[in-house]
């Protein structure tokens, strides 16, 4: 794969929960279907630090990004993930995602804290105004990543939509070094402002210190 860009996804906490499959079915574009674990479908918020340069230029300021999605695969297709939002504290990268990549980036004003063994990020959505997030984890030990670890973050692949198009992106990464987290504090209105139901369970959490990332360019699917 040729990159678009180069990317390093840092200082990253993924919450998981899972969610009955005819939840979020009815939420999917023509051409994708959930990708299911032990019968469930799954949501993401994933909060972290992001930097992006294209190739052979210099790297560009860390700026925060928070984003939520869940697990697909498309019309005989490797598994991949699908956006319901992307926050990111940058308005001219939100608006170049969309431009460039038809994702669904709004503009929020963000913070990342890092204390050691423990993350804080804060969110507020500005364009369009409303959603907001307060996280704070306390970081563990290592994992080894069992299957459902493996399910929830080895994704080499997002899909897209625009119009009749449905578009997939290849991305590129080392496995994700993960450690065992604790939630000390959730207040968020990400899942509310998507159309989503509160889930019923506690979302499972996993810290990474981050991985290096290769993105494609958009490619029609059909």
């Amino acid at each position: 794969m040729i990159p678009l860009t180069l990317q390093r996804w840092e200082r990253l906490t993924f919450l998981h929960w899972r969610y009955p499959p005819h939840l979020l079915a009815e939420r999917l574009p023509a051409g994708l279907t959930l990708d299911l674990y032990d019968r469930s479908a799954w949501v993401g918020m994933t909060p972290f630090l992001l930097s992006i340069r294209p190739p052979g230029l210099p790297g560009l300021s860390r700026v925060p990004e928070t984003n939520l999605r869940t697990y697909v695969r498309g019309p005989g297709e490797a598994p991949g993930i699908w956006f319901f939002s992307l926050d990111i504290a940058n308005p001219a990268a939100a608006l170049g995602a969309r431009l460039g990549y038809w994702l669904p980036y709004t503009w929020a004003e963000m913070s990342v804290h890092d204390a050691g063994e423990t993350m804080a990020y804060v969110s507020r959505r500005r364009l369009p105004p409303g959603a907001e997030t307060s996280i704070r984890i306390q970081v563990g030990d290592p994992v080894s990543p069992g299957s459902l670890e493996k399910f929830l973050t080895a994704r080499f692949r997002l899909f897209t939509r625009t119009g009749p198009i449905l578009w997939k992106c290849e991305v590129e990464h080392p496995p994700w070094p993960l450690r065992i987290a604790r939630l000390l504090h959730l207040e968020e209105s990400l899942l509310k402002a998507a159309g989503l139901p509160r889930p019923v369970e506690a979302p499972l959490v996993h810290f990474s210190p981050g991985v290096e990332v290769r993105v494609g360019p958009p490619i029609p699917i059909h």
